[in-house]
């Protein structure tokens, strides 16, 4: 409960950056998770805005020997409670010494390697267009050749926010559905829908084509501005 009042917390403060009045439920985590229990032999992951660990907690569990996970986390307090549960529980402690805490924005990652799975838990329909547009070529940037991203947004926001928003905020989402769709007509592999979760969600799994990087840098350079 103290992870969901800080969470609680975080959301009235810091709103553009958190997107969500409550952690993501475990069949959301499991669910973002799950394109990780088909691979054979060690894996690098990578997770975006994990907040105070929900979906974590669900990838913690398909880390093995071998693996890598990296998380990124904006948030200094959410940055805190990771560190703490790391620290502090079982299923965390016997991984620790395979995860890299990174307190920055994604843009400002400069990881020196591909990952085979991106996670990523960022409030995209929160930000400005252009940081949309910056979020989605550093996926492609750090996800290897046949890696895999999911993603998720809560049902029907982003349409129901296209036809009730007026002037510049409904520019704004009709600029990150075109930015968004552009990204997911060439690349999502499928869609789940997980209503198990506060609000329900749809959860995007998008698979980077091998051979892909001229592909890659075509959609980016149809993002469009704000």
């Amino acid at each position: 409960m103290s992870h969901y009042r800080e969470f609680f917390k975080q959301f009235r403060t810091t709103f553009e950056t958190t997107g969500a009045i409550a952690p993501s439920s475990r069949f959301l985590g499991s669910n973002m998770s799950g394109p990780m229990k088909q691979h054979q032999g060690p894996k690098k992951v990578l997770e975006i805005g994990p907040g105070t660990g929900a979906v974590t907690r669900q990838i913690v569990k398909q880390i093995q020997p071998g693996d890598q996970l990296d998380l990124v986390e904006l948030n200094d307090k959410f940055v805190e409670i990771l560190n703490q549960r790391f620290d502090s529980e079982v299923a965390f402690q016997e991984i620790k010494h395979l995860t890299s805490i990174h307190n920055c924005p994604l843009q400002e990652y400069g990881a020196g390697e591909e990952y085979d799975f991106i996670i990523s838990g960022l409030p995209l329909n929160n930000f400005p267009t252009t940081l949309v547009d910056e979020i989605f070529e550093a996926y492609f940037r750090l996800l290897k050749p046949g890696g895999v991203l999911s993603y998720f947004e809560y049902m029907y926001v982003r349409p129901v926010r296209k036809v009730v928003s007026r002037g510049e905020e409904n520019q704004r989402i009709r600029n990150i559905d075109e930015i968004m769709s552009n990204y997911t007509r060439q690349f999502r592999i499928r869609t789940n829908w997980v209503w198990f979760n506060l609000p329900p969600a749809w959860v995007q799994h998008l698979q980077k084509e091998k051979g892909s990087a001229a592909l890659v840098e075509q959609t980016a350079s149809q993002g469009l501005e704000p």
